[in-house]
Order: C-alpha cells, then structure tokens, then sequence
C-alpha cells in the first residue's frame, strides 16, 4: 500500500487540520468541521456528516450557501452522537437546525440521538436515500443515500441563506430527494489505509455494478465494457426508477481514483442518453463530489428540477467543494 499519510490512525485528524490550514473560512473544533464565521442570526443552520474517506462530502461543502457545519467520522464510519451534538449547537441561530442524513444505520441512528439529547431548540432531519442499484443491504433499511445529498444540502443551503423558516427548508430538502436518484460503477475497489489491502476483489475484466460509496456489493458483475456501455446500464437503472423527462440537474462524480478526462467521457454519453429520452441537462456537474477514498469508477446522479429549484441550485455558493456566483 502506498498512499500520501503519516500513519492509518491519523488520516482523518492529519486531513482535517491540512483542511483547515488551506481554508480559512472553516474552524476543526474536535472534529467539528464548521464556518470560522457564523451565519446571520435568525437562518435556519444546517449539519451534515457521516464517515471519512468520501470527500469532499461533508466537510468541503461547509460554508456560504451550504453547511454550517460537518461531522467527519472515522474512515467510514459513522460520526458520534457527541460531534453531532456539538455541530447542532454551533449552528442554531435562533431559527432551528436541519439535520441531513446518508441512510445508513448508523449514521441515522446516532443523528437520531443527537437531537434527542440536545436541549432547547428545534432539531428537524431529512434522509437521503437516492441510490437506486438495491434496497435493504447490511448496511441499510431500505436505499442508500449518495450523491443526491449534494444536490439536497445545495438546495436547503440556499434557502436558509434567504431566511426561510425550518419547515420550508425541511421541506425543500425532502422534495429534491424525492426527485432525485443514483447509480454507481466501480472499475476497482478503494483501500482503506487502517487495511492495507482492497476492500473487496475484483479481476481486472470485470466490473461492479451498483456499488455503494463504502464498497458494499452493487447489483452484479460483468466484462468491463466501453464507457457508452456503462453509462447506458446507469442510465437504465435511473430512468427506470424516475422516468427522464423536462429538465434535469445531472451529476457524473468521480470516485476518487478516475481522471477527469474519463468522467467528461461518461458525461457525453450520459447526455446523449438523456436528449434521447427528450428530456434537457439543465445544470450540470462533473467531477469528485462524493468519493470513496481511491476506488476507479463513477457515480450518475440526477434531480428532475423547476424552475424554483433552478432558482435556488444557481443561488451564490462559497465553500472548498462548490463555489460559485460571489
């Protein structure tokens, strides 16, 4: 195993103080990762987290128009009651907090103790379960939640910039997850450093379908195949759970080990896929947004979006992850 660390067990605090230093908009306060300035008081707050190794997600997407604060986990794991905890406090207002939360147990469950254990202040949550490749795994009840928490965290970021009310926010949240949906293709598994070896095998002619962002088992497996190929069986997989159709915010992310110039073309073949269904790329995104530490592959996600939504996707954004429009 070669990777760019000091030593497995301080990847995730190494990571978070070299983030830090790069980016002086964000404060790591007991890995907290949270705004170095806080947002104008009276704006709903919004938290987010879940476990190291899919960044940028959560921590790079704290910031102006985003988060107020993240909870980086141990490498895939899930982030403890007590940093949720002490991120929910940071963020309240005045006007209450948004938890956004991956389905996976326990990153529900102990967002789910969190709120229970804070006292005084609203706490509402919003689950992300856009992955449409298997339902109820080890690791879930029902789908897993990856790249469409993106989407999810722009939308209800820019509404709690505006001051709108938590209720509002909550509910935006949950309508861009309800039209929102995920498939992913992996080439190669990731290594976790504390392992040292691959998280699962795969042979050099074949690859996974409907892989989970922590290396959990997809659909099936079969010859690799040229990108049209597989951008087709991603496509299929989506349309055939949310039929294509007006326009689309559409996301093909990297898994953390795929050169861009490969995602760009993934990115054509997915966008031919979707004129044929007559349906329009509104707004588009490529590029590392949701990782699973070096894993080869690819992730589509795609919102069918209005023109609110539109509205509230191109709203200014500042973060490491994302920045656009100040």
């Amino acid at each position: 195993m070669k990777k760019l660390i000091n030593a497995p067990g301080s990847v995730v605090a190494d990571a978070l103080a070299g983030m830090a230093a790069a980016h002086p908009s964000l404060l790591v306060e007991g890995q907290v990762v949270r705004r170095s300035r806080p947002k104008e008081a009276g704006r709903v707050g919004l938290v987010s987290g879940g476990g190291s190794g899919h960044e940028p997600l959560h921590a790079g997407f704290v910031g102006y128009g985003m988060l107020d604060a993240a909870c980086p986990g141990e490498i895939f794991t899930s982030p403890v009651p007590d940093q949720i905890l002490a991120a929910t406090e940071f963020a309240e207002r005045g006007a209450g907090v948004l938890h956004i939360v991956k389905n996976y147990t326990g990153d529900v469950l102990n967002f789910e103790l969190a709120a229970e254990l804070r006292e005084g202040g609203r706490v509402a949550s919003v689950v992300v379960a856009d992955d449409v490749a298997v339902k109820d795994s080890l690791y879930t009840a029902g789908r897993r939640g990856t790249g469409a928490t993106l989407f999810v965290e722009k939308v209800a970021g820019a509404l709690a910039e505006q001051g709108a009310p938590l209720d509002d926010v909550r509910r935006a949240a949950e309508e861009v997850g309800a039209r929102s949906r995920s498939f992913g293709v992996a080439l190669t598994s990731g290594t976790v450093p504390a392992a040292g070896r691959p998280t699962f095998d795969l042979p050099e002619d074949q690859v996974e379908l409907g892989i989970g962002i922590h290396g959990e088992p997809g659909r099936s497996r079969r010859a690799h195949a040229p990108a049209r190929e597989l951008a087709e069986v991603a496509m299929d997989a989506v349309d055939g759970d949310l039929p294509l159709r007006g326009d689309l915010l559409v996301m093909v992310n990297g898994m953390g080990g795929t050169p861009l110039i490969e995602l760009y073309v993934v990115f054509a073949e997915v966008a031919a896929y979707v004129r044929g269904k007559g349906a329009r790329v509104a707004r588009s995104l490529v590029g590392n947004y949701v990782t699973s530490l070096d894993m080869q592959g690819f992730s589509v996600s795609v919102c069918q979006v209005d023109e609110r939504l539109t509205g509230l996707w191109d709203a200014p954004v500042e973060t490491p992850g994302l920045r656009w429009g100040r």
